[in-house]
């Protein structure tokens, strides 16, 4: 007899603090806002949402979208230049499958997300991981690797990176899309934590470049709205969207989530997402500072630069072996995510990733807590 039914990925055991989950707090989840949208968007009357969409995605949705995109990027967003998807892991799926074949070489930041890493290997793609440091990928590095080998995209999370938590400076974001054209490869920029940003540092947007052939800007509703509502969006170069657009999956089952995105209209129009997003960075303005008053209280050896926004501290403790420390942690009732995990090479074998933004602050204090007690037993 099953004692546990799933409902989400997220299953903790009771008393346990687990730091490395990376997602949203479920008390921060917009169930009221998402209500009211649902009840306006059945109120039309208007059963089209609930056919099969239109390949690009709804063009209702996709002006309101715009109109979002242009307000937060601060330049203007063409409807026309969006494509709707499930989220960022089925834009990556979507590009794997059309743009590469198995065996090509892409190019990946050192570390990465790693559950890219699994998207990757799904299409046997051969993965090169090139440096980063504290502003985002190191362009000398790139340039090394470009002298050596031709990759088909380069897959980056340029602003409050997943683990890093740093964000790719501007001067290095002109000079990779300038590198992307002089060497015939395509960026696709994972820019989730975009709108979560908890300092007054202003990066433009890779869909800035969205003009270029060779730039695509992967977004999602995930981390600023829910992710169960697997709704996102890609900004690209026509062509980039006919090679999407014109895909027998979507010939065959219609443009991709018409029914959430006709919802998420209606909440894009009446400018609730903005008050979201806002509600969010206050709490997890919060978080982080907490997260990082623990760190230096508990942990002084710990070595990390504080993100200005996102979800994740990206820490390094020297002398620790952090894939035996995870299994001692669970002893402890602490939980967090070890650096190798983020690495395309089975390095970054001391460092862990701390997530700051499912946790309050009070629990967030106890479990770095536990986490020195735990690093205190096996030292």
């Amino acid at each position: 007899m099953m004692n546990y039914i799933p409902t989400s990925q997220i299953h903790i055991p009771e008393g346990m603090i687990d730091l490395g989950v990376g997602d949203p707090d479920f008390a921060l989840l917009p169930l009221d806002m998402l209500h009211r949208a649902a009840e306006a968007c059945f109120a039309k009357a208007d059963p089209a949402f609930l056919q099969y969409g239109a390949e690009q995605g709804d063009g209702y949705f996709r002006m309101a979208l715009a109109g979002f995109l242009s307000r937060g990027y601060g330049f203007s967003v063409d409807p026309g230049t969006l494509f709707v998807t499930n989220g960022i892991s089925n834009a990556l799926d979507l590009i794997c499958a059309h743009f590469t074949r198995p065996g090509d070489t892409i190019f990946v930041e050192e570390p990465t997300y790693f559950l890219a890493l699994r998207i990757f290997a799904d299409h046997d793609l051969r993965i090169v991981p090139v440096q980063t440091d504290e502003n985002g990928l190191v362009i000398e590095a790139l340039k090394e690797k470009l002298a050596e080998v031709h990759p088909k995209f380069l897959y980056t999370v340029p602003t409050f990176q997943n683990p890093g938590g740093y964000t790719l400076s501007q001067d290095r974001r002109d000079k990779l899309a300038q590198l992307s054209q002089e060497h015939d490869f395509m960026i696709a920029a994972d820019e989730v934590y975009h709108f979560l940003n908890y300092s007054d540092r202003q990066v433009k947007s890779f869909a800035a470049y969205a003009d270029l052939e060779t730039v695509i800007s992967l977004g999602s509703f995930s981390k600023i709205l829910a992710p169960a509502l697997r709704l996102g969006w890609l900004q690209a170069h026509p062509e980039a969207i006919k090679r999407l657009v014109t895909s027998g999956l979507l010939d065959s089952g219609g443009g991709l989530n018409p029914f959430t995105s006709a919802i998420v209209r209606e909440l894009l129009e009446a400018g609730d997402l903005e008050k979201n997003i806002a509600r969010l960075i206050a709490a997890y303005r919060s978080r982080l500072a907490a997260m990082e008053t623990a760190l230096r209280r508990e942990l002084p050896q710990a070595e990390f630069v504080t993100p200005e926004g996102g979800f994740f501290f990206w820490v390094r403790l020297p002398g620790v072996d952090a894939e035996q420390t995870q299994q001692k942690a669970l002893e402890y009732q602490v939980g967090f995510r070890p650096g190798v995990r983020f690495s395309s090479h089975t390095g970054m074998g001391d460092f862990i990733r701390l997530c700051f933004t499912f946790y309050d602050e009070e629990n967030i204090d106890e479990g770095i807590r536990r986490l020195r007690k735990c690093l205190e037993f096996s030292l």
